[in-house]
């Protein structure tokens, strides 16, 4: 069963004739097409997708199992005819679509055809990755394995956190990567407070904790994985910050296999991180799920009762972090497999001191 059989597949549940993706990522995972301007209908017998002359050719190689409709550039100007008899319930992404556009829908589809808000269904069969996909994600992972060799013979100390994050970004396009799968962090001392800090033009210092997370587009797949080095000897409070969230890490990666809840896989972390008395210093949840896009479902986090299952690919990735003092996270990417978890990430967790 094709990607969009499977979708169709779940429009009866939502009382939906057919859904109007317009999701770049979506619209890649559906049909194939790898372009910046499309949009496609999807139904139990509807494969339709529009593009403008720029994609056409493109369009013709890489779609699977829909059929082309070349479009003026405003494609949504094509969805005013080809529509079936009657009254129709069109499902839209509703996430992704912003009010103005959803206006202009309304003006252009015929009066019959109602609009209902339909988000997620695309993104819930993107959860559940194929072998194909697994083995591209496998690859990414790899590739972010090297890069952090790499880094380790370079070296940190006296080097910008900017010019670490650029050094380690053109290591990824140097081994095939179309580039990051988000903006690479590298944050040292204080600036590793930060979960999501911004590398500084500032001299990563000796002695303390540096936090570096990664991750590499390949063949559109992402990775990602952080690791916390020591440059140099630590004081004892930052020793122990790092001895904690390893342990917190290591113990949630035991606990993610099918049928675990998200929130119960990311309370065996946080219990553990607020027993050694830093509860205030984890705010993020455990971990998200990744693919062709850097954040997707499922998720890792408090209140999420949503279950794992064998083919999930997430991160599991604890932190603290300290104002004004530093912290550390470890982050490995993670598939659920049939009967618990297989870890993609291979660069040693253990504290590696570099210089």
């Amino acid at each position: 069963m094709s990607r969009a059989d499977r979708v169709a597949g779940r429009l009866a549940e939502p009382g939906l004739d057919a859904l109007l993706v317009t999701d770049r990522i979506n619209l890649r995972y559906l049909t194939g097409f790898t372009g910046t301007n499309g949009i496609a209908v999807v139904g139990p017998d509807t494969r339709r997708f529009f593009t403008d002359s720029r994609y056409v050719a493109r369009a013709r190689a890489e779609l699977d199992g829909f059929d082309l409709q070349p479009a003026p550039q405003d494609l949504r100007s094509a969805l005013a005819d080809g529509w079936p008899e009657g009254a129709l319930r069109l499902g839209f992404e509703d996430q992704h679509v912003t009010v103005r556009s959803h206006t202009r829908l309304r003006e252009t589809l015929p009066g019959r055809i109602e609009l209902v808000p339909a988000g997620g269904l695309v993104e819930a069969e993107r959860a559940v990755k194929e072998p194909a996909e697994l083995e591209a994600i496998r690859a990414a992972a790899a590739l972010i394995d090297d890069v952090y060799a790499w880094l380790l013979g370079w070296g940190l100390t006296g080097r910008t956190e900017r010019e670490v994050a650029l050094a380690a970004e053109d290591q990824m396009r140097a081994r095939g990567a179309a580039g990051a799968s988000f903006p690479s962090i590298v944050a040292a001392a204080e600036n590793g407070a930060l979960p999501h800090a911004t590398p500084r033009d500032v001299p990563i210092p000796g002695g303390t904790l540096v936090t570096l997370d990664l991750g590499a587009i390949l063949d559109g797949y992402c990775s990602d994985c952080t690791r916390t080095w020591a440059t140099g000897e630590l004081p004892g409070d930052l020793e122990a910050l790092y001895a904690t969230v390893l342990e917190a890490q290591v113990t949630a990666l035991d606990a993610v296999r099918p049928g675990e809840r998200g929130r119960d896989v990311d309370a065996v972390a946080r219990d553990l991180i607020a027993a050694a008395g830093h509860e205030e210093h984890f705010g993020h949840g455990l971990g998200h799920g990744v693919g062709l896009d850097i954040h997707e479902a499922p998720r890792l986090a408090r209140g999420v009762d949503e279950r794992l299952v064998a083919g999930n690919v997430v991160t599991v990735e604890p932190g603290i972090y300290v104002p004004d003092r530093g912290g550390a996270r470890i982050e490995d990417l993670v598939v659920v497999t049939g009967d618990g978890r297989d870890v993609l990430s291979g660069t040693s967790k253990e504290l590696t001191h570099v210089g």
